[in-house]
């Protein structure tokens, strides 16, 4: 009798070759699933070992900016999920805790509203020697809040032909200002909130605004133009930082800050430039939102 082309005998079973080959398949996705695991485990750990250098060298502009008397206000704005609290974490890592304070601020109060606006956040402004992180500052009321009608347009109106000269006044007084602004896609922001969607650990950082974002994604991108044009200055400029990758836009903030203080003890053997595919200029960012709006019709960042 012939033998099955298809069955083979192996200590004295006898198996079908399309069995062999499943078992086999389901070995080499199991050798490939352990190789990425470990790929991504040798990839946090060498972003960890990247960034640590440079925040080294944060500790060392904060004993700077102590001994000066110097004060610093850096502004992270951007889209939700654009990656500012993930780079706030890691600008503060290793910093001195009592030299720094990271104000994020919720909703004002009735009391908040019959003020002056800017003055919630004034109270929250660096003494000697300190720094202040907002995530999110006043430049809310410049993209949020129109897109949301939780101000009037008078109100915006006045916000932007203010804001210039507030900044520019704070920087004159001594205060050193750095506004950054993080510019994350479409396609990517998407996949951050579908992930923030299932994973428990992340659930909280979705909020009713979030929902809205990607409906609104062009009311906030008009807005985002508008702005750069608009509180641009060469007293207070814009930096923008291409997020999509978050490590590179974690690295590349350590440096925009290292980079505004010329201080003591900088380690010379460290790369200080910027990389001109994450960090742009305000002008840059717009010349290239122009080019997308005549080429596509639309913005795309």
């Amino acid at each position: 009798m012939a033998k099955n082309p298809e069955e083979i005998f192996y200590k004295g079973q006898k198996i079908k070759l399309i069995d062999l080959l499943d078992r086999y398949s389901q070995l080499e996705a199991l050798e490939e699933k352990v190789f990425k695991q470990e790929s991504k485990a040798d990839r946090k750990l060498r972003e960890i070992n990247e960034l640590k250098p440079y925040q080294a060298e944060l500790i060392k502009l904060q004993q700077y900016l102590e001994d000066k008397k110097m004060k610093m206000i850096i502004l992270f704005e951007g889209r939700d999920a654009s990656g500012k609290g993930g780079t706030i974490r890691r600008v503060t890592r290793y910093m001195n805790e009592k030299h720094y304070r990271v104000v994020a601020l919720g909703k004002p109060t009735d009391e908040e509203k019959s003020q002056w606006y800017y003055q919630r956040y004034v109270k929250h402004f660096p003494h000697h020697g300190e720094m202040v992180l907002f995530d999110r500052s006043w430049y809310n009321r410049a993209m949020v809040e129109p897109v949301f009608g939780f101000c009037t347009y008078n109100d915006y109106q006045v916000f932007i032909n203010g804001v210039t000269g507030f900044e520019k006044d704070l920087v004159n007084q001594g205060t050193v200002l750095i506004k950054l602004y993080y510019s994350v896609t479409k396609d990517e922001q998407k996949r951050r909130f579908d992930r923030r969607k299932t994973d428990p650990l992340r659930q909280w950082k979705l909020s009713e605004i979030d929902l809205q974002a990607q409906d609104r994604w062009d009311d906030f991108t008009n807005m985002k133009y508008e702005m750069l044009k608009k509180t641009h200055s060469h007293e207070a400029p814009w930096t923008i930082i291409r997020s999509d990758n978050k490590h590179l836009a974690r690295l590349e903030t350590l440096k925009v800050i290292l980079n505004s203080v010329d201080y003591v003890g900088r380690d010379t053997r460290l790369e200080h430039r910027l990389n001109p595919e994450v960090i742009l200029s305000a002008p840059r960012e717009i010349e290239t939102m122009e080019a997308q709006l005549i080429a596509e019709g639309m913005f795309l960042h």
